[in-house]
C-alpha cells in the first residue's frame, strides 16, 4: 500500500500519478536522458508549479497549499514510482526545512522564494567543511557532493562552529561559492561537488530554531518516501512480468522461486514505506524519538531500494538487463538515494545507542474523541490498578481478583460484543489502550482463547457462551488449539483425525501435534472429518474438547532448548457431546477460518516487534562483548526493523479508523517478524562469541538461537506464507 492512509490523501496520489503521465512520462524521459545532468529546471517545472506541488508543505502565509509534510511526501513517492526526472526532491526538502525553521528573515524570504518555483538543495553539515567565526559571521571553506546542485537557486546549507550546528539560506551566485560539473549516476537528475572559498554566511542568513537532527529526520523521511515508490514500482513491475512471460510453457510466476521473489518484494515495499511515515511523523515528536525513526526509514527503507531493484533485474531475467529497460534507470535513482545518508554503520551503531534505552513510540490522535468515554475507561482502570493479580501455579497467565475486575467489566477484550466485551469500535480501542498504557497495566491475553472465543460467540449457543465467555476472560480456562497433524500442517484441510456420531455425540480418533501448552489448557478447539466421501475441505467439523476427557493422551515434546512448550495429543475414542460441535457438521472449514481471522486487534501507541528486547539484554549484561560499536551496530539493525514492522502494524489501525479497507500489512508482518527474529538470534549468538561454547552464554543466546525454528515454522511456515502472500495479494498463479 502507498503512503496514504485517508481517501483525501489517496485521490492526491492520483491526481500526482495522473500529472506524471500528462507531463513527464517515462518515455518522454528517456528522449532527454542527455538533457538531465547539465542541470536547471526540467519541461514539466512550471506545470509542477501552477498545480502547487511544490509548496503542499508551505503556508498559505507564504504563497504555498497550507498542507503538511506528509502531503509533500505522497507526491515524492508517486514521482518515485513514476521516476518523474529532475529536482523536486532536492527542492522540496531544502524548502521543508526552511519551513521547519522558526519565523526570521531568512525563513520569511526563504519560503517566498520557494513558494514561487525556485528549485533548491539541501546540504546537511558535512564534516569537509569547516566553518570559523568572522566579522557579522562566519567564514565557509571546504567542500561536499550534493544531489541536485547543478539545477539548485538557492541552498540550505549546514556548518558546524565551536561545536554548534546551524543552517544558512545561500544563493547559489553567492561570493565563495562554486558548483563543479560531475555525471550523476542518476540519469534523470545532476549532481555536482559544491565548492567554498571562503562563503561568507551573515546572522541575518541563518534559519534561525533548525535542529539538526530535525533535518536529518526529514531528510531520511522524504528520501525513503521516494525509495517507496522506487519499490512500489519494483514490486509491480516484476509481479507484472511475471504473470505474462512463459517458460516451459506455463508463466514464471507460477514457480515458486518467482512467487518467493515477488512475495519479499512486496514485503519489503511495505516495510519501506512504514518506516518513511514513521520518520515523517517523528518531525513532531523529540530528539530520540526522531533518531530512531530516521534511522530506520534509513536502514528499513532507503539502503533496500538498492537490493529491491536488484531482485526486480533477476525476474525480468535478460531484458532486465539491457539499456532499453526501464530497470536501470529505477537503480540508479535508488543508488543515489542510499548516497545520501551517509556511512550505514555509523548509522546503526548511533541507532543502537539511542535504542538501548528507547522504544519508537507513535501516539495516535483522535480528532473526533468522547471524553467521557475516556474518563469512563480512566477511572475503572485506576480501579483495577489498586487490585493484585494471582498466579495459579504453573498456568501461564496471571488471574484473580484484577483480571475477573477486567473481565466483568468488558476491559479484558473490549472489542468482544456485549456483555463480554464493550463492542468498542477501532477508536475506542486506541483509547482503551492509551489508558492501559499510561497506567504501566498489561491487557489481559487469553492467546489461543483469542481465536476460540470469537468463533464460539458467532456459532455456539447461549448456554455454551455462557460456559466459556467469562471464565475465558477472567483466566480460569486456558485453551489450545488441535488443528496440526504429522501429515497435515499447512496443509490443514488434509487432517486424517476422524469423528463418527455415535449416540449423543461424538466419537474421535486421531493424532494431534505441535500443540503448545496442550499440557496446561482446559479445552481444545479441534478439526477433525466427519465425512471421507467429499472433497477434504468440506468433510470438516470444528468440536470443543475437554482436554481432561477419557481418551485424550497429551505427550510433551521436548525441544532442542530443553523446555516442552510443545505437546503430540493422541484422541482415542474421545466423546464429545453433540453440544460441543460448532455449527453444522462440514461447516469446520468456514468457522476456522472465522478462527484464524480472529486474532485480537493489536492497537497500542508502541511501535516495535519486540523482537529487540534480547539483544538490549545482552548488551546491557555483557558490556558491549568487548567490540561496542559492533554491538550497538547490531542492535540498530534489528530495531530498525522491529521499528517498522511496528509502523506497518500502527498503520493498519489508522487505516481502520479512517474507514478504510484493511491493507495487508498484518500478513506481511508475521514474515517479517520471524525473519527478524532469526536474525536478532543470529547476531546474538555472534556478539557473545566464545562464551557461546558454555550452556549459560550471556542473554540466553544459545537458547534464543535453539528456539528460533518455533517462529519460523509455527503458524505456517515462512515459505507458505510467501506462496499465499504471491497468489492471492499480488496475483500470480498457481503452480
Amino acid at each position: 500500500m502507498p503512503l496514504s492512509l485517508t481517501e483525501e490523501h489517496a485521490d492526491l496520489a492520483a491526481a500526482v500519478s495522473e500529472f506524471a503521465a500528462r507531463f513527464a512520462d517515462i518515455l518522454e524521459t528517456r528522449e532527454r536522458l542527455d538533457a538531465y545532468g547539465a542541470g536547471g529546471r526540467p519541461a514539466h517545472w512550471g506545470e509542477l508549479v501552477d498545480n502547487g506541488l511544490h509548496a503542499l508543505h508551505i503556508s498559505e502565509e507564504r504563497g504555498g497549499q497550507g498542507g503538511s509534510i506528509i502531503d509533500t511526501a505522497i507526491v515524492v513517492e508517486e514521482f518515485g514510482r513514476r521516476l518523474v526526472p529532475g529536482p523536486f526532491v532536492s527542492t522540496v526538502l531544502a524548502s521543508s526545512a526552511v519551513a521547519g525553521a522558526t519565523e526570521c528573515k531568512a525563513s520569511t524570504a526563504g519560503l517566498d522564494l520557494f513558494a514561487g518555483g525556485a528549485t533548491g538543495a539541501l546540504v546537511l553539515s558535512p564534516s569537509t567543511l569547516t566553518a570559523v567565526a568572522a566579522a557579522g559571521g562566519w567564514s565557509l571553506t571546504g567542500s561536499a557532493p550534493v544531489a541536485s546542485l547543478l539545477s539548485a537557486e538557492q541552498l540550505v546549507i549546514g556548518f558546524t562552529c565551536e561545536a554548534v550546528t546551524r543552517f544558512a539560506l545561500v544563493d547559489v551566485e553567492s561570493a565563495g561559492l562554486e558548483r563543479v560539473a560531475a555525471t550523476c549516476s542518476d540519469l534523470t537528475r545532476d549532481a555536482g561537488t559544491l565548492v567554498l572559498d571562503g562563503l561568507a554566511i551573515e546572522t541575518e542568513a541563518i534559519l534561525e530554531g533548525l535542529n539538526e537532527r530535525y533535518v536529518e529526520t526529514l531528510q531520511a523521511g522524504l528520501l525513503a518516501a521516494e525509495a517507496s515508490g522506487v519499490m512500489r514500482w519494483a514490486v509491480d513491475a516484476s509481479s507484472d512480468y511475471a504473470k505474462i512471460r512463459e517458460q516451459f510453457g506455463t508463466p514464471i510466476g507460477s514457480f515458486q522461486a518467482i512467487k518467493h521473489k515477488c512475495a519479499n518484494l512486496l514485503i519489503a515495499a511495505e516495510l519501506g514505506t512504514a518506516a518513511a511515515w514513521s520518520a515523517l511523523v517523528a518531525l513532531e515528536q523529540d530528539e530520540d524519538q526522531q533518531m530512531l525513526a530516521a534511522g530506520s526509514a534509513i536502514e528499513a527503507a532507503i539502503v533496500p531500494s538498492v537490493e529491491a531493484v536488484t531482485e526486480a533485474v533477476t525476474i525480468f531475467g535478460g531484458i532486465g538487463f539491457t539499456w532499453e529497460h526501464d530497470a536501470h534507470l529505477y537503480w540508479r535513482r535508488a543508488i543515489t538515494l542510499a548516497a545520501q545518508v551517509g556511512p550505514r554503520g555509523e548509522i546503526s551503531a548511533a541507532l543502537g545507542k539511542v535504542a538501548l534505552d528507547q522504544d519508537r513510540r507513535i501516539d495516535i490522535e483522535l480528532p473526533d474523541e468522547d471524553p467521557a468515554f475516556r474518563d469512563r475507561i480512566g477511572a475503572l482502570l485506576d480501579q483495577a490498578a489498586a487490585l493484585e493479580n494471582e498466579h495459579d501455579g504453573g498456568r501461564w497467565y496471571s488471574r484473580g481478583s484484577r483480571r475477573t475486575f477486567l473481565a466483568e467489566n468488558g476491559l479484558a477484550a473490549p472489542h468482544w460484543s456485549a456483555p463480554y466485551g464493550l463492542g468498542a469500535s477501532p477508536a475506542e480501542q486506541v483509547v482503551i489502550a492509551q489508558e492501559y498504557n499510561r497506567r504501566d497495566l498489561i491487557q489481559p491475553s487469553s492467546v489461543i482463547g483469542e481465536w476460540a472465543m470469537p468463533t464460539i460467540l458467532a456459532y455456539g449457543s447461549d448456554e455454551i457462551k455462557e460456559q466459556f465467555a467469562l471464565p475465558t476472560l477472567r483466566g480460569e480456562l486456558v485453551w489450545c488449539q488441535l488443528f496440526s497433524e504429522p501429515g497435515a500442517g499447512s496443509d490443514l484441510a488434509g487432517l486424517s483425525t476422524k469423528a463418527t456420531k455415535v449416540d449423543g455425540g461424538w466419537e474421535l480418533r486421531g493424532q494431534k501435534v505441535w500443540t503448545s501448552g496442550a499440557h496446561e489448557a482446559d479445552w481444545g478447539i479441534c478439526l477433525a472429518r466427519t465425512d471421507a466421501d467429499v472433497p477434504k475441505h468440506k468433510g470438516l467439523s470444528y468440536f470443543l474438547v475437554d482436554m481432561r476427557s477419557a481418551g485424550v493422551d497429551i505427550r510433551p515434546l521436548k525441544q532442542p532448548t530443553g523446555d516442552a512448550e510443545f505437546n503430540e495429543v493422541f484422541l482415542d475414542s474421545v466423546f464429545v457431546p453433540d453440544a460441543y460441535l460448532l455449527g453444522e457438521p462440514g461447516q469446520g472449514w468456514r468457522i476456522t477460518a472465522t478462527t484464524l481471522q480472529n486474532e485480537r486487534t493489536q492497537i497500542s501507541s508502541g511501535v516495535s516487534a519486540g523482537t529487540e528486547d534480547g539483544l538490549r539484554a545482552l548488551i546491557r549484561e555483557n558490556g558491549h562483548a568487548g567490540d561496542e560499536r559492533e554491538a550497538f551496530s547490531a542492535l540498530g539493525k534489528i530495531v530498525a526493523t522491529s521499528s517498522a514492522i511496528g509502523a506497518l502494524n500502527l498503520r493498519e489501525t489508522l487505516r481502520q479508523l479512517n474507514g478504510l479497507q484493511p491493507g495487508v500489512g498484518s500478513s506481511l508482518a508475521k514474515v517479517a517478524h520471524a525473519r527478524l527474529a532469526r536474525e536478532a538470534a543470529t547476531l546474538a549468538l555472534a556478539l557473545v562469541g566464545p562464551a557461546a561454547l558454555f550452556a549459560d552464554a550471556p542473554g540466553d543466546s544459545v537458547t534464543g538461537q535453539l528456539a528460533v525454528p518455533q517462529v519460523l515454522i509455527g503458524g505456517g511456515t515462512v515459505e507458505i506464507q510467501l506462496n499465499v502472500i504471491a497468489e492471492r495479494i499480488l496475483g500470480l498463479p498457481r503452480g
